[in-house]
């Protein structure tokens, strides 16, 4: 069984931990801080000079990324296309205990309604801003999209090595339009030579508090 359990962040925003995995869902130095450094700063904010934007979140758990972008796109001309896969949804109990909203300014209806939604359908729920969630590993996933971004946010490799490695590696990469960027909290080493190895370029960034270092992968 996967359980959870609540703990706040630095920044005074929720996270969880996994009992399953051993691991937390952010940083324990701020969820939303981390959020907006590796994901919106790095990965979403360089390519809204699109008309549109297909983002793959690789790890909806929390739906903080997906709020986070949803939020961005309201400030924005550009369109984001949004497709997460999740395969340990987190309970309606602890998701209505969630802080995000209040923290960001944002109605909390609009960042419940990431997590109420159908699995498998796609949602507009703003006029620029469109939302699909499969209830899936990624092994298994399937898309007939192609992306921009990769919101890359898996739990670590040391809990889930596979992920990490060249074979889902290169489906990403698969999965990417050229100039496409892979984003992620990770820094590790083998984890750089994997993404090299299946075509990747390694673009080194200073990690969000408590990290030295981030990776942003780009498809050439």
């Amino acid at each position: 069984m996967h359980s959870f359990e609540l703990f706040l962040t630095e920044d005074g925003s929720h996270s969880i931990f996994s009992a399953k995995y051993k691991v937390p869902y952010h940083s324990r130095h701020g969820a939303i801080i981390e959020t907006n450094h590796v994901f919106i700063e790095a990965g979403l904010k360089p390519k809204l000079n699109q008309k549109t934007v297909n983002v793959l979140d690789i790890g909806f758990g929390t739906g903080l990324n997906a709020f986070m972008s949803l939020l961005e796109s309201n400030k924005n001309a550009s369109s984001i296309y949004y497709e997460a896969v999740e395969a340990y949804p987190i309970k309606k109990e602890i998701v209505d205990v969630f802080n995000y909203a209040a923290l960001l300014d944002a109605a909390q209806d609009s960042f419940l309604q990431l997590h109420t939604l159908e699995w498998g359908q796609q949602y507009a729920l703003t006029d620029k801003f469109t939302f699909k969630k499969l209830l899936n590993t990624f092994e298994d996933f399937t898309s007939q999209n192609t992306f921009d971004i990769v919101y890359f946010d898996a739990f670590a490799p040391s809990a889930q090595p596979t992920l990490w490695e060249t074979g889902l590696l290169s489906k990403m990469y698969a999965l990417l339009n050229p100039d496409g960027v892979l984003v992620t909290y990770c820094a590790q080493g083998q984890f750089k030579r994997n993404l090299k190895a299946v075509g990747f370029s390694i673009e080194p960034l200073p990690g969000p508090p408590g990290k030295r270092e981030m990776t942003r992968a780009r498809k050439a």
